[in-house]
């Protein structure tokens, strides 16, 4: 069967041009074979609508062979149509084969909608079971994990063997874009650290006595406060509020150039995006966390101990005092060894989310969120691994 397109002028018929879209049709055993040929553009496709309509609504086809040899110019209309009977087709469970496709029609056709080789599944299969799905998904996190993992690894290789702004061409360090950096995430950051490690500390001492009273032994708060803080709370806490203040900033702002295209314009005129954009970020954490680490230390002492003298009247050189004798310099370099560790987390995770954003401020506020919930995460599990490895070698 033949699908002869006639053109009408002035009331008559005439054929149609060599050029014009036809579509031949020939149906052998419940198995289709569709011939394309003519020029299938947006100014010509509107004469096979009709015809490829009643051919994507077809229900009694077993198998379906479209053949694109003949077919001379095709441009995103004609190919959409083709696309449409493709994935109609599959849907009612029909095989379908595309043969004779150019390189062109075939990129094309991918871009436009699925192909033979990729089967639409029905609407029961794609549904699934509930399993599946969870299947899937965890499948999809490790994926991706793996590919975050990869791609982490290789800023930090970039990053440690020189600031490479330049491809090769030179390893400048740029210490004026290093300085700001700390300046921002550094110095900006010390008034919410001091106020938050306080507050922390002042709690921890007030709980502590609470609880020591009923045993006569309020004065142990001060090896509670003195240890607690200095291994385990002050870097962490520090390293939770620069990851909410400082990695979100690092993702939207590396994000936002993203989209923008001019991480992509870094590339063209020869300057490598991670040297530029990331090394000076990473430097500034790595000097930054340590310096904050220690001021929290400061900040959550200071306030433990107003909290003992008000609460058990501890007074403070009483407090000092049994400091001293409660804590030594492993108690202070076990938690400042974690800071630089816990700075290169949160600039990677940053930078890696960074240059994962897309096109839109959607994908931007999906990526600044999940740096922040990623990096809060991996800071915690890095704490206690770090805890764990502590106790194993009596440190």
């Amino acid at each position: 069967m033949v699908f002869n397109i006639l053109t009408r002028r002035n009331g008559t018929a005439q054929e149609r041009d060599p050029t014009a879209p036809q579509l031949e049709l020939r149906e052998d055993e419940g198995a289709l074979f569709c011939r394309l040929s003519g020029n299938w553009t947006t100014r010509t496709v509107s004469q096979v609508d009709e015809p490829m309509r009643l051919l994507r609504d077809r229900r009694d086809a077993k198998a379906l062979e479209i053949d694109l040899s003949d077919v001379g110019q095709l441009d995103t209309a004609g190919a959409w149509l083709v696309a449409r009977v493709i994935a109609a087709q599959k849907q009612r469970g029909t095989e379908v084969l595309v043969t004779g496709a150019s390189d062109a029609a075939a990129i094309l056709l991918a871009a436009v909608g699925p192909t033979a080789e990729e089967p639409v599944l029905p609407k029961d299969a794609r549904r699934g079971s509930a399993l599946v799905a969870i299947l899937v998904a965890i499948g999809q996190t490790i994926y991706d994990i793996k590919d975050d993992f990869l791609y982490g690894m290789n800023i930090l290789g970039a990053t440690i063997s020189g600031a490479q702004m330049k491809l090769g061409r030179g390893h400048a360090v740029n210490l004026a874009a290093i300085a700001s950096q700390i300046d921002r995430m550094g110095v900006g950051s010390i008034p919410i650290i001091v106020l938050m490690s306080a507050v922390v500390g002042a709690i921890i001492a007030q709980q502590g006595a609470f609880q020591l009273r009923y045993f006569g032994a309020e004065i142990f708060v001060v090896d509670l406060v003195g240890i607690l803080i200095l291994r385990e709370l002050g870097v962490l806490l520090t390293a939770i509020m620069i990851a909410g203040r400082s990695g979100s900033a690092i993702t939207a702002e590396i994000g936002s150039m993203k989209m923008r295209e001019e991480v992509d314009a870094l590339t063209v005129i020869g300057l490598n995006p991670v040297g530029v954009l990331v090394f000076p970020r990473l430097v500034a954490l790595v000097v930054a966390v340590p310096c904050l680490t220690i001021i929290a230390n400061f900040a959550a002492l200071g306030g433990a101990i107003l909290v003992a003298w008000f609460y058990s009247d501890i007074a403070p050189p009483t407090f000092i005092q049994r400091l001293h004798d409660a804590i030594d310099l492993t108690s202070i370099f076990a938690g400042l060894i974690k800071a630089p560790f816990m700075a290169l987390i949160i600039g990677i995770i940053a930078s890696v989310e960074g240059m994962k954003v897309g096109g839109s401020a959607e994908s931007l506020g999906r990526h600044v969120t999940s740096s922040v919930v990623k990096t809060i995460f991996l800071v915690i599990v890095v704490d206690g691994l770090f805890a764990m490895f502590y106790a194993a070698i009596d440190f």
